[in-house]
């Protein structure tokens, strides 16, 4: 028990070092990244290592954003003392299902000379073989050392040899090297160096498939095959056909869009009785699906996630949207999804007339067409909006009960006359107010408190006269298309994208984009083969790595 114990506290010290190596690392535009797992990636490597029925049981330490972004928000988080002890927690859970009489046999390919005592032999296959999976690489002579001599000692203590391994297992789940990306980088040549072969197959497989390099991939890096174009292009042609690309699309379009905020949405249910937490769930999930079936299903224009009229409800939501359940009555799946197109006449089309969108950027109790309008610039527009200044009196805005200022676009007319408020609204409120035919929950209205709801507006020039008109406007801005190419670059680096060589690669990736129809699937490919993919200026994450490593030496 002393070697657990002293693995613990090692683990703690680290995650300091860690911590401040994580900043040092964002701070350096060009530095490769440290990234601390985000609850998606963590589970996600767990079902593919153990099974997706291993419970994980734990509270995870909370993700951040960083411009915008879950992922970049990865490399500024740390795993404070009291959050280790969730994760040492964690460890504990699952190590001891994973030895459990019921599946160690699926998981321990040998079987020791004595189930009663240690077997160093048969530990040391079992944990170089899961090691290589939980850390993403091999580990080194030192780590597995020790990780068999804190199985002998526990196995030899309680005479039980799968005691031992759960032991060493529960230590490697709560190692940094498995709680954190690595991304160590070969020596350089000239001014620049790359990551080495196992970094580049955790960035690939993080970035395409969320998840951790499954084996295939980790053996063409154990090979040396990722070092090479056409090593690089025949993993990276697989990867992209494989059924797991979903789950790594969905991964970055729940974090562009924001899609994690709807988990904790508060909502006025006397207001908005039909709105639930499961009808936030199902909201989620409708765009993911729709985003899934236009870019991967249909392999269609990105931009048309705007203009579709195809979606998948459940019955709930289409009792939100107004939509007969006579409608919904074929062509379902068995956990209640219904393929769903709104007809011409109907102004709900593309995921900003869904309900994850209208809601997320929504009070409680009302509509706000400058979130709303925010939201639509920031984060399909690449356009930042300042926030407004302390001072501001809101009391005109927030009365819905004015008599005299009966509509949303009433009242922001009066609240902008105050000159501090005129340059962001103008930004905003134009293209925000297209969507206020849907209340704070997405149900469409035509009117409020008894006055007839203008949708008219503009952006950039181009005017529309509904949210339908809104849609193709965003649809055919170049800016759209581009702040994709710019957002997802800086997703799959893990950082801003903020160099003279990083414009040049983002003007080239822009420009490709374009010349394949806006497909998706081919930018994915353009970014990963870039040359400046796995790119890291000379001895970046030296620094980092002996840092965070220092906590850890015996």
């Amino acid at each position: 028990m002393a070697m657990k114990l002293r693995h613990v506290f090692l683990a703690a010290v680290a995650s300091a070092a860690l911590g401040t190596a994580s900043v040092q690392a964002a701070d350096s535009a060009a530095a490769p990244a440290l990234r601390r797992l985000t609850q998606t990636q963590y589970t996600n490597t767990i079902a593919d290592i153990f099974g997706p029925d291993i419970q994980i049981g734990g509270r995870f330490e909370p993700d951040i954003r960083y411009e915008g972004l879950l992922e970049l928000g990865a490399a500024r988080a740390s795993i404070p003392a009291a959050g280790l002890a969730q994760y040492v927690a964690m460890a504990r859970t699952m190590a001891a299902q994973v030895m459990d009489p019921s599946r160690r046999d699926s998981f321990v390919a040998c079987k020791p000379k004595n189930t009663a005592g240690a077997d160093d032999t048969c530990a040391k296959q079992f944990l170089a073989e899961t090691g290589l999976l939980l850390y993403r690489r091999p580990l080194d002579r030192e780590e597995l050392d020790g990780l068999v001599a804190g199985a002998r000692t526990t196995a030899e203590t309680l005479k039980n040899f799968y005691a031992g391994l759960e032991t060493a297992l529960s230590t490697m789940l709560q190692s940094p090297s498995f709680l954190f990306r690595w991304e160590v980088t070969t020596p350089a040549k000239g001014e620049t160096s790359e990551l080495d072969s196992y970094a580049k197959a955790a960035r690939l497989s993080f970035f395409l498939w969320n998840a951790a390099p499954d084996m295939r991939l980790l053996a063409a890096a154990g090979r040396g095959e990722l070092d090479t174009k056409r090593g690089l292009t025949k993993e990276v042609d697989r990867m992209l056909a494989s059924t797991r690309l979903e789950a790594g699309v969905r991964a970055y379009f729940y974090d562009m869009l924001g899609l994690d905020g709807l988990q904790s949405l508060p909502k006025d249910t006397t207001l908005y009785p039909k709105y639930s937490f499961a009808a936030a769930t199902d909201a989620e999930e409708q765009t993911l699906r729709t985003i899934a079936d236009v870019l991967l299903t249909q392999k269609g224009d990105y931009r048309d996630i705007f203009t579709t009229r195809k979606t998948f409800l459940t019955r709930q939501l289409g009792s939100i949207y107004g939509v007969p359940v006579a409608g919904l009555s074929q062509g379902g799946t068995p956990d209640g999804w219904q393929p769903y197109e709104f007809p011409e006449s109907s102004n709900r089309v593309g995921i900003l007339g869904h309900m994850s969108f209208l809601a997320s950027h929504s009070h409680p109790g009302r509509t706000s067409p400058t979130l709303r309008g925010k939201a639509l610039r920031e984060s399909i527009m690449c356009q930042k909006v300042p926030d407004p200044p302390g001072n501001v009196d809101f009391k005109v805005v927030q009365d819905v009960g004015n008599p005299v200022f009966k509509t949303v676009r009433q009242r922001l007319n009066a609240h902008t006359t105050e000159p501090m408020c005129t340059g962001c609204h103008k930004i905003t409120d134009p293209i925000g107010l297209a969507m206020e035919s849907f209340d704070t929950v997405g149900t469409f209205r035509a009117n409020e408190n008894g006055a007839q709801i203008d949708t008219t507006g503009q952006i950039d020039g181009v005017k529309f006269n509904d949210a339908a008109g809104l849609a193709k406007a965003i649809h055919d801005n170049p800016t759209t298309a581009n702040c994709l190419v710019n957002r997802l670059s800086a997703y799959a680096f893990g950082r801003p994208m903020a160099s003279e060589s990083d414009r040049a690669f983002l003007k080239k990736a822009q420009q490709a984009f374009a010349a394949n129809d806006y497909r998706f699937v081919p930018l994915l490919r353009d970014v990963v083969l870039d040359e400046g993919f796995f790119a890291a200026p000379r001895d970046a994450a030296t620094p980092i790595k002996a840092a965070a490593l220092e906590g850890v030496r015996p």
